[in-house]
């Protein structure tokens, strides 16, 4: 459904990306407190509430994933798909960067020469665009950036959007009904099925992310990660093929630097959660033979100390107890 979402914001023309953004806001809030309603999930809110340092992170949240809102409906109507695609497949790098820069993190030699990569790529880029690609690196940084606050809030999928979108809510609002006093909104004077689309961008946005938090649960993480980069390849394809956006040899160039950064990244992030799971298959192992001999050690000590300090004996014995 995200990869697809190129094909929904040209229907909302003659809306402009503006408009479109303050309806998705409002719409949005809607469809999640309906939601919210039906699983009678409220109780984070009143503790949220309570903490105003976690509100704020909120509404920095909020804040930043505006940009990225409407600086993606804008790059899709103006005919920049690739350009836009393009910031989904840099984010990731982007995301291992600010952890290093930030959260003083330590990257491992393939992760360093994927950043490496990917840093040429945008210099690859500079030049066959003939400027920075700045749609690209503002929806990257925008939404590495909106990543890092959500870890730190720390909220599922679905209150922490309600949460978002109560913020957004009222200066979208607000600017909906100045639009419409001056004469500028479409909601009421392009028909109904206009009118019904612009509503419907609720819908676009919190379908996805409902469907994404219930895999997050079912699906192995590694698999989930690969499977986020289906959007971004589907936005490329669809710019490329049904929107025919050019794409010279120096944008494919760039294009191919950043895909092999991704190699990189998926090669080593599978290759350590494989030595993960042998190590801790290890431990396990170990542990059991620890225990058995814990156990002999025990049965030993039961018979010396006798009936009374056999349960001691074990327990002195066991391993979780030192």
């Amino acid at each position: 459904m995200w990869g697809l979402v190129p094909l929904f914001w040209p229907l909302l023309k003659p809306a402009g990306a503006a408009e479109i953004l303050a309806h998705r806001m409002v719409w949005s809030l809607v469809i999640v407190g309906v939601a919210l309603l039906v699983l009678r999930r409220w109780s984070w809110a009143g503790e949220l509430l309570r903490q105003p340092g976690r509100l704020g992170l909120v509404a920095v949240a909020a804040a930043v994933i505006t940009v990225n809102w409407g600086v993606y409906i804008w790059a899709v109507n103006a005919g920049h798909v690739v350009e836009a695609s393009l910031g989904y497949f840099i984010n990731p790098l982007v995301t291992i960067a600010m952890g290093v820069l930030l959260l003083k993190e330590r990257l491992r030699p393939a992760q360093w020469v994927a950043v490496g990569v990917g840093f040429a790529a945008v210099v690859v880029l500079t030049v066959g665009y003939g400027r920075p690609p700045w749609i690209s690196l503002c929806l990257a940084f925008s939404f590495a950036t909106y990543g890092l606050v959500k870890k730190k809030v720390n909220m599922g999928g679905v209150e922490s959007l309600a949460a978002e979108t109560a913020v957004q809510f009222l200066p979208a609002l607000g600017y909906l009904l100045w639009l419409g006093s001056r004469g500028g909104s479409t909601f009421g004077t392009e028909g109904f099925g206009h009118a019904l689309l612009l509503a419907s961008t609720g819908l676009v946005t919190a379908v996805p992310l409902v469907c994404f938090g219930a895999a997050a649960i079912r699906v192995p993480l590694s698999t989930l990660g690969l499977l986020q980069y289906l959007a971004p390849v589907f936005q490329f394809v669809l710019g490329i093929l049904y929107f025919h956006e050019e794409m010279p040899a120096e944008r494919w160039a760039g294009f191919a630097l950043v895909w092999l950064a991704l190699t990189l990244l998926t090669w080593d992030a599978l290759r350590t959660a494989r030595r993960s799971r042998e190590a801790l298959r290890a431990a396990a192992a170990a542990a059991g033979t620890e225990t058995a001999g814990s156990a002999a050690q025990a049965g030993s000590l039961a018979e010396a100390a006798g009936p009374v300090g056999a349960a001691d004996a074990a327990a002195l014995a066991d391993p979780r107890s030192q």
